[in-house]
């Protein structure tokens, strides 16, 4: 492709060479760069990418597109821009032939229930026949085909490729979970939202965001930049969204007035069951997973497909065909042990307090929550997840979840510096932890296992472990039982 082209609706400084050159592919990692390709500057957290031009020439580098003029200008093209995350944003969409523009691109985010709230949207668009690509937590699908996810939201590079890549295998509707730092670093920058959704906003990635403020104001992105908004009205910063964006919006909730509404809500451990008001009609729901939590989500969910003219009918058989991994999964259902096992994705102060407010609406005896908080992360978020998991359970084992660089013990003692009942114990090993709650068990009891959901490892330093929860539950019924 000619870099002119590339460039096209970026606004650069030729700094040296000539724009009508052909490249062979862009790229922002030098160590990936090949003859003929273009180089993007982008600063990281960690790493600088301007450090690593000359690294790029001696690659093969043609043109090199930077935000800081080189000490030493390299013998090749140089573009000077004003901010290369936007400029390869832009550069990858021109590329790959401006893919996202060729379908229906659908973006969930929140705090809580991008995950869910993307799988149910996917069940029932393929329930309608579509092909539906889907990028997000747990894997992106292309139809069928799964692909790894290494993050919620991929870099735009790699997310532009991917959007090709749908295109390519003739995918009508791209369902994405998008991220606050997706958002922030604007990896998504670009992009044309047919439709975006919000679920809530609680605490979560200060580490990140340092402030709410700046939580919610990159959330608040993805809202400025789509066709329609469809928003949680009861959430106060659903409120915040609506008053805050001038495009069209729908209304959701359960509590307030809006334009779909939940009513006679029943929640037990096999699902739930409710009516939904919309234009005067009033409609039954069925879902396959508990918590009034997912009531929310479906509610998001289902304003989107009315707005896309998909009928009431095929909105209630996709719901009830929605399988979600780790997301309130009883993983004991095919065992009569007498109580029930349900691994959950939660590791917000919010997602704990949902899933353990849902579990206990239908525990018969007591209720044991497993949990611990990841390291590198959010550290004022721990002893707020201790209080919650002590304070909504009878028995609370606290544990390591992903420790990564951060001592486990260290990381248990800021989560239990926040417990103010004497309802808890400390087990270092995630699989012990599991273990001891599991070996207390007794019929009616329900152990909640909170933190991990979907995900099959475990980060320890400088290494990643095959620890998966499902797994483990099965290995320790048969040791036990």
């Amino acid at each position: 492709m000619k870099l002119k082209n590339i460039l096209k609706n970026i606004e650069f400084k030729l700094m040296q060479g000539e724009l009508n050159l052909d490249v062979n592919n862009i790229q922002y990692d030098s160590r990936k760069i090949g003859k003929g390709d273009v180089f993007f500057c982008i600063k990281g957290f960690n790493v600088d990418g301007h450090k690593f031009i000359n690294n790029a020439v001696k690659q093969g580098a043609s043109v090199i597109v930077c935000e800081d003029k080189p000490q030493s200008i390299p013998q090749c093209t140089v573009i000077q821009v004003k901010d290369t995350r936007k400029a390869l944003a832009r550069g990858a969409s021109n590329f790959y032939g401006n893919p996202s523009e060729k379908m229906k691109v659908i973006g969930i985010t929140g705090t809580n229930g991008k995950t869910t709230s993307a799988f149910m949207l996917k069940s029932i668009l393929e329930q309608c026949g579509h092909k539906v690509g889907l990028i997000g937590t747990i894997a992106n699908y292309i139809g069928d085909k799964k692909i790894h996810s290494v993050r919620t939201t991929p870099e735009s590079l790699e997310l532009q490729k991917l959007f090709y890549d749908m295109v390519q295998n003739n995918v009508q509707y791209c369902v994405m979970e998008v991220s606050s730092h997706s958002l922030s670093l604007d990896r998504v920058f670009g992009v044309n939202f047919h439709r975006a959704i919000f679920t809530n906003l609680t605490q979560d990635h200060l580490d990140f965001h340092k402030t709410f403020e700046n939580y919610y104001n990159a959330k608040l992105k993805l809202f400025k930049n789509c066709s329609t908004a469809i928003i949680n009205i009861d959430d106060k910063y659903g409120k915040r969204v609506y008053e805050d964006v001038d495009n069209n919006k729908m209304t959701y909730g359960i509590d307030n007035e809006a334009d779909i509404v939940a009513r006679n809500i029943e929640i037990h451990s096999k699902g739930i069951d409710f009516e939904i008001c919309y234009e005067n009609k009033t409609e039954k729901i069925n879902l396959s997973i508990p918590g009034k939590y997912n009531v929310y989500n479906s509610l998001g969910i289902i304003a989107a497909c009315l707005s896309e003219n998909i009928s009431l009918e095929d909105i209630k058989i996709g719901l009830k065909k929605l399988q979600v991994p780790g997301r309130c999964e009883i993983v004991t259902k095919n065992y009569q042990l007498g109580f029930d096992v349900i691994v959950d994705y939660a590791h917000t102060p919010d997602g704990l307090e949902n899933i353990l407010k849902t579990a206990r609406e239908f525990t018969k005896g007591k209720l044991i929550s497993v949990f611990g908080c990841g390291g590198d992360r959010d550290k004022t978020k721990r002893p707020i997840m201790g209080d919650i998991g002590s304070k909504l359970s009878d028995i609370a084992i606290v544990t390591s979840d992903n420790p990564r660089t951060e001592d486990p013990m260290s990381i248990i003692q800021d989560v239990i510096s926040g417990i103010k009942k004497d309802n808890y114990v400390t087990i270092e090993n995630r699989k012990e932890a599991i273990k001891k709650a599991m070996k207390i068990a007794q019929k009616g009891d329900v152990v909640v296992v909170a933190g991990k959901g979907h995900e099959d490892y475990q980060i320890l330093k400088d290494k990643t472990i095959h620890f998966d929860e499902r797994e483990i539950v099965s290995e320790l019924i048969k040791e036990l039982f």
